[in-house]
């Protein structure tokens, strides 16, 4: 099996684990830190697994990662009642894709990406 697992900057692990576990439903797949605020934290939700690093050196702060999903308006439903969303989904001209975003903590960019109302 081959994929691409993304490791986006944080500022705190705390801060992140706090968005991501407790808001967005994932769970830690494994953490390495001495103090809870700097390290690395793995976590996962279905086929979805993300890596935060604290503080990140050498690397571009503010990334993007896209989350394929479903349904992209189920995802919406949950979160958007949990952390701000920067924008409700919306069918794209592209690719037949519906899609959000959202901000975490560290000011990276969650794009989430489901078929086309249509599409379905």
């Amino acid at each position: 099996m081959e994929r691409a697992i993304p490791i986006l900057p944080t500022k705190d692990l705390a801060a992140a684990r706090l968005f991501y576990v407790d808001r967005l439903g994932f769970h830690v797949t494994f953490e390495v830190s001495d103090d809870g605020h700097s390290g690395l934290l793995g976590v996962g939700r279905g086929t979805i697994e993300i890596t935060l690093d604290s503080p990140m050196q050498g690397h571009g702060q503010n990334a993007c990662v896209a989350l394929q999903v479903d349904d992209a308006d189920d995802y919406y439903r949950e979160w958007s009642s949990k952390v701000d969303v920067l924008r409700p989904p919306r069918d794209e001209e592209w690719g037949g894709a519906r899609t959000f975003d959202l901000l975490d903590p560290s000011g990276n960019t969650i794009f989430v990406m489901g078929p086309a109302t249509g599409a379905k």
